[in-house]
Formats: C-alpha cells, structure tokens, sequence
C-alpha cells in the first residue's frame, strides 16, 4: 500500500477489540477505537478514516444505524461489518446499507487482513508466480500455500516476506533487508511486527520440509530439506 491506512473500530466487545486493535497496529495500521455508535459517528466525523471495521449490536447507536448515517454522507469510506449476527436477512441489510464487506464473529485476525490489504493494495503483482518449496506450493500473487491438497490462505504482507525468503531459500536473509523491502524501514515496531508475522507463517507451514530459522540479531532462514 502506499499510505498507512487509518481504521476506525466500532465494537463494544472491549476486550476483543482492543486484542484486534492491536494485531492491526502491529500490521503498521492506525487504528482509532470507538465502543459504540454514537462515539463512532462523532470519530468518524473528526478522524475521516480510510476504513470503518463495525459491530452491529451495540448501545446508543446500533452497527446498521451508524452505516445509515455515514452513508447519506459518504459514499467512499470502505465498511466492513464484524458481527456475531449470521442471519440472511442482516447479511442482505448490512450489504442494501453499501457495506463493502460482512465479516461473521469468531474470525481470525490474518482473514481480516487478508481482506483488507486485498480492497487496498495497489501494488499487486500481475503475473502468477508459484514457487515449488519442499512438498509446498506457493503463490504469490494468490497469498497461498498449497500442502496435502489443502490450500491456506495467508496474508499479503505475509506473502512478501515469505517471497524474500523463498528467493533465498537455504540461506540467511538480513532483517533490514526485509524491513526495508515490506516495511519501508527498520523501526522499532515494525522490527516487532515482522516478529508477529514470522510467528503466523510458521503457523501456517504444515509441510515438515519447511522450517523458518530465526539466526539472533541478524534475520532468517527458509530452510529446505531434501524430500
């Protein structure tokens, strides 16, 4: 993406929200927090996000309510519902309300972004390029990895570093070299969240013949074993 993006969270599950806030912020978004319709109507007025992420049962002013309003002012901003409610009928609701997306409770935080970074990418990458890893499959381009016939999806931000590393597999990649690549620099924190997304992707390597090796203070090796 070529700008960080601005969140705006409407959710009065605090608990959960601020767990989600945070995952987001480690992903280098802004993320502002609202817990509940009123407080998000006046957010959204004053912080003019990128992005609304909306609860629908909520005190005040319900999730429907608050798109409702937006929507007589604003076409553009990007909404996604995050609810529990599953319901045809709220699905078609929330979607005759202009929602971009209706995201049902539990989900995982790596789908969000997924979803996310798919609405907003700019930059992606218009040829399919699949790497054969191990016993793995991996498309870049499709952010997926094919093991046993059974596909994951993970995350953009994900798929570039896995990029990096599979170009250099079997040998240590720097973690600047990454930072800089993904992140556009080697902060602190965005040294903290490729920490986080090291952690997800060997979550989602299943194939015994992968191995992602962290070498202390100096960065990472995607290890490849012989079949």
């Amino acid at each position: 993406m070529n700008k960080r993006l601005n969140i705006l969270l409407v959710d009065d599950d605090l608990k959960n929200a601020m767990l989600l806030k945070r995952f987001l912020e480690a992903e280098n978004y802004g993320v502002t927090y609202a817990n509940n319709g009123r407080v998000g109507w006046e957010l959204y007025s004053s912080e003019k996000p990128d992005l609304i992420l909306l609860d629908i049962n909520m005190p005040e002013m319900n999730g429907f309510e608050l798109a409702a309003l937006i929507r007589e002012h604003d076409k553009r901003t990007i909404i996604f519902f995050l609810t529990d409610r599953t319901e045809k009928a709220d699905r078609l609701k929330g979607f005759s309300l202009k929602g971009n997306d209706y995201i049902p409770k539990p989900f995982y935080p790596e789908e969000l972004i997924a979803k996310i970074e798919e609405r907003f990418n700019d930059d992606t990458i218009a040829d399919e390029r699949i790497y054969q890893l191990g016993n793995t499959l991996f498309n870049v381009s499709q952010s997926s990895l094919t093991y046993n016939n059974e596909t994951t999806a993970i995350s953009v931000r994900q798929a570039e570093i896995l990029d990096i590393l599979a170009a250099n597999s079997n040998h240590i990649v720097n973690r600047d070299t990454i930072l800089e690549s993904v992140w556009g620099d080697a902060s602190y924190s965005n040294s903290l969240a490729l920490n986080v997304q090291i952690t997800y992707l060997r979550r989602h390597i299943t194939d015994p013949l992968l191995t992602i090796i962290s070498i202390k203070k100096r960065g990472y090796i995607l290890q490849i074993k012989p079949a």
